[in-house]
């Protein structure tokens, strides 16, 4: 489907509704039938996701109402869909739980003060332009993240699953305590959590487009209140208020500062990165633009609606993305029909949810934690990028065994160690002509001329403070141990965009140590790499800075194959 371009209209001035306009008559009712199927599997959903967060089940359903509304008029993609999502309400559950018992009042007012706290963040990106930074966590470190995030989100409702209440302390403490009390497992749970999964399993495998979680849910409810299993032990959630969720600005909460601005860091980190990606490759798919900087503006309205309606952190969702375009959505009209849909639920059907068996919670929560688990990521980065596979396993085992928070650093901090690693890495070569005159690459090694007394030295990474010493140390050993000597080294910096002030130094100094020896220097550099950097620094040192510095390396050989090397000069006193 070849989408409108969005300049055929003066909708692409507005800085909102990107996500609505220009409006499509012919694809109306495909996002209305994709709005609906989106309520029918999210609904389920996110209510899951507040066992998860440890907030009562109707703030899932406001995570789909205000929230959805926000980011159709204020973001910018067509596709992406904000609403809860389980790597930021584990966030929560693993930080805020410490301040906090579960689902009382102040958790509650946590959470929402921590959504209102990521919408000022997402602001100040928006203002500062800081959606580049979603490209600091690195894919491996993501993949990583989610799948020790769904390891114990699914080990987290073994105990729900069995009609046990949750014991003991992160993924292996639970697991011990399910183990141990096995023999007190409750039967009927067993069998309902058992038919749940089956159903939602079945319906995914053998008819997709078939809301299976929805017909396990609504056969749960009316079975729940047609033999009150409450008396016979099965779990219900209870009361579910209905009406529209009421207006008021969260407390600031000033005694749990420190912990609030740190579950709001982690899940910025987290919102950045997951939903520029998602926007993205939606983007890509429909040969669309992508705007991150608005898509963060619809984020920040977003969570500032769950905000004053008291519930959760929301986040650009992939698989409630998945499932809008599947079933044909192309425009946030889509989520605006999901969010109808949800008011009628929340004006009308509260009542019938109150049967709802608490193991069937349980059930598509687990499901949701096995598919955050990433085998298929992880066997992909094991057989292509084996460095980059133990990031993501490090990341997960610090998830799993340490918690979440200190999975998001540990992720983050890996990403930029890996960044590091590769910039740092050395990539060079020494350049030669074959019989045909063509330019030929080979490993740095002496004895390697592209003319008589002249060797050039090509750098294909940026030149900053950590790999300029190695430069400098490569060169240096590259004309100490070339025989004949060399008169003129040629730097070809055509790959490199950025020198900062230590690496110019060090230029300098390479340039001094190398006119003592008798050897001249000069650079290739174009105009929009760091051809300006190297003049600046050039005459800043003045005459002990003179270097040549042409546009390609035929000119620079071709310049210096006759010309006579800078006499040697006396070492400094």
């Amino acid at each position: 489907m070849k989408p409108t371009d969005p300049k055929e209209t003066g909708s692409s001035r507005l800085p909102f509704l990107r996500g609505l306009l220009p409006f499509n008559r012919a694809q109306f009712p495909h996002d209305v039938v994709a709005g609906v199927t989106l309520a029918a599997l999210g609904i389920p959903e996110v209510m899951g996701y507040t066992k998860i967060a440890g907030t009562p089940a109707v703030t899932g359903l406001y995570t789909i109402l205000l929230p959805l509304i926000a980011f159709a008029l204020l973001g910018g993609s067509r596709h992406l869909v904000a609403a809860a999502d389980s790597a930021t309400a584990a966030i929560l559950a693993g930080t805020l739980v410490t301040v906090a018992a579960f689902g009382s009042p102040e958790y509650v007012g946590l959470t929402s003060t921590v959504a209102l706290t990521v919408a000022a963040m997402l602001v100040l990106a928006r203002i500062f332009r800081l959606g580049f930074l979603a490209d600091f966590l690195s894919r491996s470190a993501l993949i990583g993240f989610l799948t020790g995030v769904g390891l114990q989100v699914a080990i987290g409702e073994l105990a729900g699953l069995i009609g046990l209440p949750k014991e003991g302390h992160g993924p292996v403490g639970q697991i011990a305590s399910v183990v141990q009390r096995l023999a007190d497992t409750h039967y009927a749970t067993l069998v309902l959590s058992v038919a749940v999964l089956a159903v939602i399993i079945g319906f995914e495998r053998l008819a997709p487009r078939i809301p299976g979680a929805l017909i396990a849910v609504v056969g749960a409810i009316a079975a729940s209140a047609a033999f009150n299993f409450t008396q016979h032990g099965i779990a219900v959630i209870g009361n579910v208020p209905s009406g529209l969720p009421s207006l008021s600005v969260p407390a600031l909460h000033l005694a749990h500062i420190d912990q609030v601005l740190a579950t709001s860091a982690s899940c910025f980190i987290v919102i950045l990165a997951q939903s520029v990606a998602t926007a993205r490759a939606y983007a890509n798919r429909y040969n669309e633009r992508v705007d991150a900087n608005l898509d963060i503006v619809g984020l920040a309205g977003a969570n500032a609606a769950a905000a004053v309606t008291g519930t959760f952190v929301v986040n650009g969702s992939p698989t409630k993305t998945e499932m809008v375009d599947s079933a044909g959505g192309r425009s946030q009209v889509a989520h605006l029909t999901t969010a109808a849909i949800v008011l009628l639920v929340l004006l009308f059907l509260t009542r019938p949810l109150s049967f709802m068996p608490s193991a069937v919670l349980s059930a598509i929560v687990f499901l949701i934690g096995v598919k955050l688990v990433d085998l298929k990521g992880m066997k992909e980065l094991y057989r292509l990028q084996k460095d980059e596979f133990f990031l993501a396993l490090i990341t997960a085992a610090v998830v799993v065994f340490v918690d979440v928070k200190h999975g998001i650093i540990v992720a983050v901090f890996l990403s930029f160690i890996d960044h590091a690693r590769h910039s740092y890495r050395l990539r060079t070569r020494v350049l030669t002509r074959d019989a045909a005159g063509r330019w030929q690459a080979h490993p740095v090694a002496p004895q390697l001329f592209a003319a008589p007394g002249i060797v050039v030295y090509r750098f294909e990474a940026d030149i900053f403070y950590a790999n300029a010493g190695r430069f400098m140390e490569e060169v240096l050993k590259l004309v100490e141990n070339a025989n004949p000597p060399v008169r003129w080294l040629v730097v070809d910096a055509s790959e490199v965009s950025n020198i900062d002030y230590t690496a110019g130094k060090m230029l300098l100094q390479l340039g001094e140590e190398l006119s003592r020896r008798g050897i001249g220097i000069a650079s290739v550099a174009v105009p929009d790499g760091v051809r300006a950097e190297l003049e600046r620094y050039r005459k800043f040192a003045g005459e002990a800075g003179r270097q040549e510095i042409f546009a390609t390396v035929d000119a620079a050989v071709d310049a210096l194959r006759d010309a006579a090397p800078p006499p040697p000069r006396p070492a400094a006193a």
